[in-house]
């Protein structure tokens, strides 16, 4: 059968879906959703176990389960104040019998009949030996005929699970009707999906959405992973594959006796090993494109100075990019001394700037006077021009999508490129991760820098924990705790009813169910206003604007903070001499190289320096890899645990900015698969794709290229 254009598939908006309207439309926008085909891939975040039957015996106060009930009188519907009905009826099983109130339902009295059977699902509240449900799901049917798992998702205010899940089903209609042009096609080449046992595109779907049972949930989780890390390593290659290629006038070496008297300090073996490598790489006749990893502290500023210093002995000016304007400012308070020691003008440039300091800079730049410029995205602008730019450095390139930093380093053709990364990734992945780049690493720590003493503690030693916060505050210490969420998010199911991670089977197996997690807003003002109401305490997160952000950490830089409390943003960024405490809340929910990261931001000054990991997790797993980080301070040890451990996820998410960028759903389930083993060979898979077809035009690699054009086009 022909195809009709006049079919819509995955961009139907999701205001013409079946029940949305404008209104629902913009709520589902809220949630990241536009389309049929953003739909069909928002992945709950865990199921309702409705297959978890209990007897009326067997049940306690406040758990979420199901009961097999038999309706033992017609239920009745009253209206108790004007606007609000009360249903209520009697039912038992062959252990006792629960009273059942539905509230705003009218319909229930006539949808349960007497004599009649019902699953019964919702949240238990028992007084004395009486037990009740309140709105709970009436199901009808034979257990072995009623689905056992049902999706639940993240919402917001306004709409329902029910809301939910009806705009998912009618999504599929639409986003997976193969007679449209545009529906959602299955990427994997089916010679790929042979060879590691991955189902198709449509039952993956499906079964994350409405699974028939946890082994379904398993092999469509297995297979959507897998296919984010392909995409992603093929998006990543297929990109700036000619960059390396660029030829360029040679440099001329430099005399690196005179770089190096400008420092009271030795170089280590891996600066050294990694100056050698930018030094050939800036005289060789091409361009350089390279990235330096290395742990917290390691010296990677001193060799992106030195990349520096060969451009501008060779007459070429310098742009360096930081993420926030604090780091940038940073940067320049670091450098600006040295560069003009060597007698190189060094200026900022931030979007702060008055507009008469911008513009005499942005002259100065043109003309050539500023020889190194440090900035923010200001520097990316089209009225930024240079006389001769020579070389571009990034710092924490994960925070700059790759069309930003291509667009800087495109304000000069004969341009080299040099990006920095705090993450220590294990080579192998990073030949992955960094497939168009050449890669340094320094792997050595400088002699004398103090390492940061670290514990896992219980819940327990919450009393003794804050007694030592105010100690250390007393003696003119700062500390920083990190929680793993903004707000308190609270989960409701499709009855309404509010629940707790223990009350569902989570799609992310990183979750310990069961509790809690720390949010930064809820715990800031719980210790400003209870526990340190004396101290002073602020609180960053990413939903701030970044001015807002940056006022904070001004603060606390300046000491003006006693406690800051906040989500990863301080992950990478300022230096805090005098911040020698880092407690890290739920730390069980973190990667142990994201915990790691975490923990470098203290120890930096002359201070003893510690972090706590607080968890109350009970899974060997969890205890097995914190303790991990309580063992070892050497960050790439660190990672090939967390590689091990949680696969390759949240290194993915920390090495490059593209997808996140352009508008795609981005990394939903990798991290949490557990299988490093599976995920690298997507990449490998990848490598093979792009070395046996370049350009993708073969019919096997086209709904993948396609994909792409997507991604990039979006």
């Amino acid at each position: 059968m022909r195809k009709s254009t006049m079919i819509s598939g995955k961009n139907t908006p999701i205001s013409a879906i079946y029940g949305i309207g404008e209104k629902r439309a913009a709520l589902f926008e809220k949630l990241g959703v536009k389309n049929a085909g953003d739909l069909v891939y928002y992945f709950p975040r865990g199921y309702e176990n409705r297959g978890f039957i209990k007897t009326v015996s067997q049940v306690e106060d406040g758990e979420v389960c199901s009961l097999m009930l038999t309706v033992s009188n017609r239920p009745r519907s009253v209206m108790i104040k004007r606007g609000m009905t009360l249903t209520k009826l009697q039912c038992f099983d062959d252990t006792g019998k629960c009273s059942i109130t539905y509230f705003n339902q009218p319909y229930m009295d006539r949808a349960l009949i007497q004599g009649q059977t019902y699953r019964f699902y919702g949240k238990i509240e028992k007084k004395n030996s009486a037990v009740f449900l309140s709105n709970p799901i009436a199901e009808k049917g034979e257990i072995e005929e009623l689905k056992s798992l049902y999706a639940i998702y993240r919402l917001t205010t306004g709409l329902s699970q029910k809301i939910v899940h009806n705009a998912v089903e009618s999504a599929f209609k639409y986003a997976l009707d193969e007679r449209a042009d545009d529906c959602v096609k299955d990427v994997l080449p089916n010679d790929i999906k042979m060879k590691y046992g991955l189902c198709d595109l449509r039952f993956a779907l499906e079964n994350i959405h409405f699974p028939l049972d946890l082994n379904s949930v398993d092999a469509a989780k297995k297979r959507l992973a897998f296919e984010e890390m392909y995409m992603f390593a093929l998006n990543l290659l297929s990109s700036n594959k000619n960059e390396k290629q660029a030829v360029m006038k040679a440099y001329s070496k430099p005399d690196f006796s005179m770089f190096e008297s400008l420092f009271d300090f030795k170089f280590t073996n891996a600066q050294l090993r990694t100056m050698r490598e930018i030094e050939e790489d800036m005289t060789s006749g091409k361009r350089m494109c390279r990235i330096v990893t290395g742990d917290v502290g390691s010296g990677k500023t001193a060799c992106a100075e030195f990349a520096a210093f060969v451009a501008l002995q060779n007459d070429k000016q310098v742009a360096i990019m930081a993420p926030t304007e604090i780091l940038a400012r940073q940067h320049y308070n670091d450098m600006k001394p040295l560069f003009e020691k060597m007698g190189y003008k060094t200026d900022i440039l931030t979007g702060a700037m008055r507009v008469a300091e911008k513009r005499e800079l942005l002259n100065n730049l043109n003309l050539g006077v500023t020889r190194v410029v440090i900035g923010t995205h200001a520097l990316l602008e089209d009225n930024v021009l240079f006389s001769d730019l020579g070389l571009v450095i990034t710092d924490e390139q994960h925070r700059f999508g790759a069309n930003q930093r291509k667009k800087l380093a495109d304000k000069n053709f004969d341009c080299h490129i040099l990006t920095m990364s705090a993450t220590p990734i294990p080579r192998t992945l990073a030949l992955v991760l960094f497939g168009n780049l050449d890669i340094s690493t320094i792997d050595e720590m400088p002699p004398g820098r103090k390492k940061v003493s670290t514990f896992a503690l219980g819940e327990e030693y919450r009393d003794g924990l804050n007694g030592y916060i105010r100690k250390s505050v007393e003696e003119g210490g700062q500390v920083y705790i990190v929680c793993p969420s903004v707000e308190e998010e609270k989960l409701v199911g499709e009855s309404g009813e509010e629940l707790t991670d223990k009350d569902i089977i989570p799609l992310d197996v990183i979750r310990e169910g069961g509790r809690s997690m720390k949010a930064a807003v809820n715990f800031a003002e719980e210790l400003s206003e209870k526990v340190f109401p004396d101290l002073r305490v602020g609180f960053i997160h990413g939903k701030l604007k970044q001015k807002q952000k940056d006022e904070v950490m001004e603060q606390f830089v300046k000491g003006e903070l006693d406690i800051l409390v906040s989500t990863t943003v301080i992950e990478v960024g300022v230096n805090v001499p005098n911040a020698s405490v880092m407690v890290v809340e739920n730390a069980e929910f973190f990667g142990l190289a994201q915990l790691h990261q975490l923990r470098g931001r203290v120890g930096r000054g002359s201070r003893k320096s510690y972090c706590f990991l607080m968890s109350e997790s009970k899974s060997e797993r969890a205890k097995e890899r914190l303790k991990t980080l309580c063992e070892t301070n050497d960050g790439y040890k660190i990672a090939e645990k967390d590689l091990e451990m949680r696969g390759p996820g949240d290194f993915v998410s920390q090495a490059d900015g593209t997808i996140r960028q352009s508008g795609e759903s981005g990394l939903k389930l990798s991290a949490s698969l557990g299988n490093s083993e599976l995920l690298y060979h997507a990449f490998e898979e990848a490598k093979n794709t792009i070395v046996s077809d370049p350009l993708l035009n073969s019919e096997r690699n086209v709904p993948a290229r396609n994909k792409i054009f997507q991604i990039v086009n979006d």
